[in-house]
């Protein structure tokens, strides 16, 4: 890997290559999610493009930065709103596991000085971090309503034997809901033996230390699983008051 990647002919026809790659697996293995990696990817194109064009500018600005940040926070919020539901209630959700995972974490990395507080510095780590909560919001709150869907039989018998609806709807979907943090926990568990997170190559290619590297990854990670536990938590709650319901059958 390297910086200096040829930005180019070669580049495009290699991106291509593995659009259509991808694209041709889904499709040849019935996944019928061909159409969106391709859109997906042009997406991802189109937006990182805009962004390095614009990124200087906003670091240069602090207020700039927080702008850049709450686009963020609004965009991975509408997106994490519409995968868990189809009603408005979705969003509202959303926004506040969100905002509940990241704002603390963000806060005390800032606040006890480990992340200066400069543009360069807290926009990638907003990022991550914002990034991570729409994850982990997403996967708890689609999984808690399918669980209360296809176990609603469960759920009743809960309340025939006594328990608060909340509680009967936490019996059913909250183990389920958990493993929404199976990916942050994986990665965890298997940095620097399986794989050498962004935090960590972005470091060394920056001309930091391997020691510095590890140290700021390991910060990142141990932060995206506080930020990913508590953004779970706060949408199961949400689905088991029934703020958000499954979709009829």
């Amino acid at each position: 890997m390297t910086s200096n990647l040829p930005i180019g002919p070669l580049l495009a026809t290699v991106l291509l290559a593995l659009v259509a790659y991808a694209a041709l697996v889904a499709y040849a293995g019935g996944l019928g999610l061909h159409r969106q990696i391709v859109t997906a990817s042009l997406r991802a194109a189109l937006q990182l493009a805009a962004v390095s064009m614009i990124i200087a500018v906003v670091l240069r600005s602090g207020a700039l930065t927080a702008v850049f940040v709450t686009l963020m926070y609004v965009v991975a919020a509408v997106t994490a709103g519409r995968r868990v539901s189809r009603e408005r209630a979705g969003h509202r959700v959303a926004f506040t596991a969100i905002a509940a995972g990241v704002a603390p974490v963000l806060a005390l990395l800032l606040l006890s000085g480990l992340v200066p507080l400069r543009g360069i510095t807290v926009l990638p780590i907003a990022g991550i971090l914002t990034g991570g909560a729409m994850t982990a919001t997403s996967l708890a709150g689609r999984r808690a309503l399918d669980e209360l869907r296809t176990r609603h039989g469960e759920y009743e018998a809960g309340l025939a034997l006594g328990l608060l609806p909340r509680d009967a709807a936490l019996e059913v979907c909250r183990p389920s809901a958990a493993q929404a943090l199976v990916p942050a926990l994986d990665q965890t568990r298997t940095v620097g033996l399986v794989t050498l997170p962004g935090a960590f190559v972005g470091m060394l290619l920056g001309g930091a230390g391997p020691v510095q590297a590890g140290a700021v990854q390991l910060l990142v990670l141990i932060g995206l699983l506080a930020v990913q536990a508590t953004a779970t938590i706060v949408t199961i709650e949400f689905v088991a008051a029934g703020v958000v319901r499954p979709a009829a059958r």
